[in-house]
């Protein structure tokens, strides 16, 4: 794409990615947006292929567009939640604390559960525009084994999840993202374990310098999606974050492309 149209993509991928459509809207049509950017249908439907082929947008019939994500499945109503009656700590320091809490499930005898709760986590997988993404190969001493990451790390006292996704992946890799998109907050562990997991994807990355967190970074490369099955296969994709984000992108990248209006 040229610098006209690579500026349109940027516009809009920014617009999907700060939330100004909600899923399930539709998307502006293409005689709208080549009046309002000023840029050729032609030119445009490049854009929008590329967007569709990333997963922001998904095609509803001929040259018309929606923000993929709404669901048709309802809330389940009338289910109650456990009571809390009370917690206490067992353990407690910057990284981790261990609590029991006192509780009470619907028409079950309450019981103590023991309760983990680690940090806030943002991770990023940022893609370029030859299918690859950027991962380390590290040693994780816990399990004894290496394997492939994306960047990530804690969200600092006073830092914002997408700052603290940002600052990570410049520490660890050298790469400076463009606009992180916001894919997923979760929970890894949910049934003991509070430690907030924050999935962001980028599309693109300029190097601004080496690694400057050496504890953390590892060997750098960027590895093509393709090869993302393979890697599950042989167990050398390390961590629940890496894995939410990958499959995340995989099943987002090979949307049906739009067809010519004539």
């Amino acid at each position: 794409m040229g610098p006209k149209t690579t500026k349109v993509y940027e516009t809009l991928r920014e617009r999907l990615a700060s939330g100004q459509y909600v899923p399930g809207d539709k998307f502006p049509s293409e005689r709208s947006l080549t009046e309002e950017l000023g840029i050729g249908r032609t030119a445009l439907r490049q854009v929008l292929a590329r967007l569709v082929s990333e997963g922001a947008l998904e095609v509803r019939g001929r040259s018309s567009y929606r923000v993929p994500g709404a669901v048709s499945v309802s809330t389940p109503e009338g289910m109650e939640p456990w009571q809390i009656h009370g917690e206490r700590d067992l353990y407690d320091n910057q990284w981790v604390k261990l609590q029991l809490w006192d509780v009470e499930p619907p028409g079950v005898k309450r019981f103590e559960h023991h309760v983990v709760k680690l940090q806030h986590v943002a991770i990023t997988a940022v893609v370029d525009n030859q299918d690859r993404v950027l991962m380390m190969w590290r040693y994780r001493f816990v399990p004894g084994r290496f394997g492939w990451e994306l960047p990530g790390g804690i969200v600092d006292k006073g830092e914002t999840p997408a700052d603290a996704a940002l600052r990570e992946v410049v520490e660890e890799t050298g790469w400076r993202p463009s606009a992180l998109e916001h894919i997923v907050t979760y929970q890894p562990m949910v049934g003991m374990v509070d430690s907030p997991h924050e999935i962001f994807v980028a599309h693109g990355a300029e190097k601004v310098g080496e690694p400057t967190d050496l504890e953390e970074a590892g060997h750098i490369e960027w590895v093509p999606l393709s090869d993302v099955p393979g890697l599950m296969a042989r167990g050398e994709l390390l961590g629940s974050g890496t894995l939410v984000a990958l499959l995340h992108i995989l099943a987002t990248r090979n949307r049906p492309a739009p067809t010519d209006a004539g």
